[in-house]
């Protein structure tokens, strides 16, 4: 298994997902999307897996302004719009490799093992 754990420090369910896999005695990498954040292609992975760019899109994100235009962009342009602002993605997002949930999963986590 190949690990990747995108969130933040102050995220609640990140920390239960850092405990989560911890407690197992598997190896994680931590990203925290403040400071670095998804490259292009572990975004594309991401979207794909999770069905979709709405998918990803924390509703409850403390920037209005630009949940409230991705609203009325195209969905070529959201695409875009949410790389270049990912502190506006929920959080966390758990990868293995090409596969990825978003959110607290402990129940999907436990088949990858």
């Amino acid at each position: 298994m190949n690990i990747q754990i995108f969130g933040t420090k102050k995220c609640f369910d990140t920390k239960k997902a850092e405990r989560y896999f911890k407690e197992r005695g598997i190896k994680y990498q931590l990203i925290d999307m403040k400071e670095k954040g998804m490259s292009k292609g572990e975004f594309t992975s991401v979207m794909q897996s999770v069905g979709g760019i709405d998918n990803m899109i924390d509703e409850n994100a403390k920037d209005k302004n630009t949940l409230t235009l991705m609203k009325y962009l195209l969905d070529s342009d959201k695409e875009e719009k949410l790389f270049e602002n990912q502190h506006i993605i929920k959080t966390p997002v758990v990868r293995n490799g090409k596969k990825a949930v978003i959110g607290y999963c402990p129940e999907i986590w436990k088949d990858w093992e």
